[in-house]
């Protein structure tokens, strides 16, 4: 005997495969994959199986989707600046320096407002003596990666990248520490080798796995990969999937998810409520990266 496959909520106590009840020493088991029925033995798992395939599989991927727009609504925590504590506009990398003694970001108003303070020669978060000499601070680097910093590993797996600080420039190297970066839990990480896959950006294309990482740091937060994931459905002319993520990032602080969005809504693709909603949303993280440290700072870069 066989029942339908209905969520385990409304037969919390019955196999799915042969009906038994739960309790009186049975006890019944969800499937892991989709959670939407249970089984009261291996065999029954089994024989339900090729009836219960399809519902699982198609639970499983709305359950991927609620988690892929679910998450990452907030900036991770190295888009932060750690003296000022407030978000760095983006991108980060144009607004901000890292410091290759702590990895630490730190934003150009907090480095301006430090100079003026005479500390310009030392880092202003860990207070490090600072160096030019490029052999020095790739000691730094390293020094910190041998302890498996994340941020550290992935700047070193960029310098492989680049060919930068004497390094000679090796893709496969720099594909597979800045992998490592990523499953020590640095979100840039994420961000570039799903990026470099997708795009085969120095390797070869592999979209499926490039995705994938793209996903996790879109979920953790990244803008640029979320972002990125609206392009990829805009281009399959997933208009609603596009526009999806682009609300989420235009919400984070990205300019081009706001572009992106008025381009949906010139060619009707998207509502004046949501381009509003997405325009609005832009605008506060805007203001809430504003400082006055950050303002002199970049009146001074453009004097």
């Amino acid at each position: 005997m066989a029942t339908n496959c209905v969520p385990a909520a409304a037969a919390a106590d019955v196999c799915a495969n042969c009906g038994r009840e739960g309790g009186d020493g049975t006890k019944l088991k969800s499937c892991m994959a989709c959670l939407l029925v249970k089984y009261c033995c291996v065999d029954c798992q089994k024989a339900h199986r090729k009836q219960h395939k399809r519902a699982c599989k198609k639970r499983v991927a709305e359950l991927k989707d609620e988690q892929l727009y679910s998450r990452g609504h907030e900036r991770p925590e190295g888009d932060f600046c750690p003296i000022c504590t407030l978000a760095i506009p983006l991108p980060v990398v144009r607004h901000s320096g890292i410091m290759v003694c702590c990895m630490k970001s730190i934003c150009d108003g907090c480095s301006a407002a430090a100079g003026r303070r005479g500390m310009s020669r030392h880092c202003p978060y860990c207070r490090t003596p600072m160096t030019c000499n490029k052999a020095d601070q790739l000691a730094m680097v390293q020094a910190r990666a041998a302890k498996r910093d994340p941020a550290a590993i992935h700047f070193l797996g960029l310098t492989y990248f680049h060919g930068e600080m004497g390094i000679q420039k090796d893709i496969r190297k720099a594909v597979e520490i800045t992998e490592e970066a990523a499953e020590l839990g640095s979100v840039e990480a994420l961000s570039h080798i799903g990026y470099w896959y997708t795009e085969g950006v120095g390797v070869e294309v592999d979209e499926a796995k490039g995705m994938e990482f793209s996903r996790k740091a879109a979920m953790q937060g990244n803008a640029g990969s979320r972002h990125f994931l609206g392009m990829y459905e805009f281009e399959k002319c997933n208009y609603d999937l596009a526009l999806r993520h682009w609300m989420i990032s235009a919400k984070l602080g990205h300019e081009l998810s706001v572009e992106a969005i008025k381009n949906l809504f010139v060619k009707g693709l998207a509502t004046k409520k949501q381009y509003t909603e997405a325009l609005r949303g832009y605008q506060d993280a805007v203001e809430e990266m504003k400082s006055h440290d950050r303002d002199e700072a970049s009146a001074l870069m453009k004097s």
